[in-house]
């Protein structure tokens, strides 16, 4: 017989409060399992890295694979925050210090070339010589990806073109899969000769796996409330006759001695190396959710001269907080952490009438948002640019009544295009994303050229 133990994480999305409990708890099980001869593995699912921290934001990420680096890590893959958040030269300088394996089978520079960074797959080889191959693939968005420079595949096409590749190499499959969990499902009812897949992306929690086939699905929530722990037990034919999925309850866990002196001192190096003045404001700019304030109106304004368009609307709950007297990129990063790049379509005066009225409900600015990137609690008012109303609120673009028939193009953030708002208009539109500028860095420029 022989026990092979698999711990991974995923999602963490920069929390590193609890990182110095996790980083503990992982070195200490790596410790007892390695003392009993058996073999241990730790892999990251992806999204370790959200630049919402002032660490990841002023190291580019590097500050997160010093901590991947420090818990011994053997694999990771990376998910959308690494993959569509950072300009090209960050991604692509992220890992040049990683002490573990970067596996993206669906990843490219160029054509049938990955980067130098990153492999397909790898094969480990335990104490007993069961050879374990671990391929890694990532969710397609594939024109945020193009805009950047990469180039992403179809995941589940590419791992079944390495599959028969992999299979001739290994004794057990694990697959490092930043898809979510339907996509798992799907890869093992079609891909019976993956033996394991840790998931991630859809932020699924499995507290004793989930079993297709004979394919064994593990998730592990997000921020980094639980770590996963699968094991395996093979016979002397290194045939699987075992597979098992639990999780830790890391708030469970002893805390980490001095753990909130190290998850501090984490955020205070992002924040010193962010806390360079950019610009000093002559008055206080106020931000609050159910006000239409000055900075939400730059913001606004900003968003449209960028994009170039002839309207804008933001929804005011973008912004955390307010600004004054000399402001930092450590103060942007804190009123507007969210990765939301700007983005503009082109509607007719129907379909942009249609999406005004909506953002006008009484419901709206009360609506709670969860996901697409916001950092915030609620939506708040709307703020427009380019966009009045008269006392009938009859709609004018420019200080023109709208005209149903003519096309307009709007700027808005991009976190309105992914299906969760205005689905009956704006699902049927070509949309043009601003990569990789954020909100925040839209504001700094606008507050720039202001002064």
């Amino acid at each position: 017989m022989e026990s092979i133990h698999i711990f991974h994480t995923n999602d963490l999305h920069s929390h590193l409060k609890r990182w110095p409990r996790i980083h503990d708890f992982l070195i200490t099980q790596r410790a007892f399992y390695e003392a009993k001869g058996e073999d241990f593995f730790l892999f990251d699912i992806g999204d370790f890295v959200d630049r919402w921290h002032p660490l990841s934001e002023a190291t580019r990420g590097k500050g997160n694979i010093d901590l991947l680096n420090e818990s011994i890590y053997n694999a990771v893959t990376i998910g959308n925050n690494e993959g569509i958040t950072f300009p090209y030269e960050d991604l692509d300088q992220m890992y040049d210090h990683a002490k573990f394996d970067v596996l993206a089978a669906n990843l490219y520079q160029k054509a049938n070339q990955h980067p130098k960074w990153l492999k397909p797959y790898t094969i480990y080889h335990t104490q007993k010589g069961t050879k374990i191959g671990v391929i890694g693939v990532t969710v397609s968005y594939s024109l945020l990806y193009k805009l950047l420079g990469w180039y992403i595949t179809d995941p589940i096409n590419e791992l079944k073109k390495w599959l028969p590749q992999l299979k001739a190499e290994s004794d057990v499959i694990i697959l490092l899969s930043h898809l979510g969990i339907h996509q798992d499902e799907q890869i093992a009812a079609e891909c019976p000769d993956v033996d394991v897949i840790l998931g991630a992306h859809t932020h699924h929690t499995l507290p004793d796996g989930k079993v297709i086939g004979g394919t064994l699905l593990a998730g592990a929530g997000k921020f980094g409330k639980f770590v996963g722990h699968v094991s395996l037990i093979l016979d002397d034919q290194k045939r699987i006759i075992s597979k098992t999925a639990g999780l830790t309850n890391v708030m469970e866990l002893p805390p980490a001695t001095d753990e909130k002196i190290k998850s501090n001192e984490l955020f205070r190096k992002g924040k010193k190396l962010l806390n360079k003045k950019i610009i000093s404001l002559s008055h206080p700019l106020e931000a609050d959710p159910f006000i239409e304030t000055e900075l939400a109106r730059l913001l606004c304004s900003a968003l449209r001269e960028w994009c170039g368009t002839d309207c804008a609307f933001i929804n005011s709950g973008l912004l955390l907080g307010g600004l004054s007297g000399d402001v930092s990129k450590f103060d942007l990063l804190t009123i507007c952490p969210h990765p939301i790049n700007p983005c503009k379509i082109d509607v007719t005066g129907t379909e942009l009438e249609k999406i005004i009225i909506e953002t006008k409900h009484d419901y709206w600015a009360q609506r709670p948002v969860r996901g697409l990137g916001f950092r915030g609690t609620v939506m708040g008012v709307t703020v427009y640019d380019g966009i009045s109303f008269n006392e009938d609120e009859e709609i004018f673009i420019n200080g023109v009544k709208i005209n149903p028939n003519d096309t307009y193009s709007l700027a808005l953030p991009d976190m309105f295009t992914f299906g969760h708002f205005f689905t009956d208009v704006i699902s049927q539109k070509e949309r043009i994303y601003y990569l990789p500028e954020f909100l925040r860095d839209l504001l700094k420029w606008k507050l720039q050229k202001q002064s």
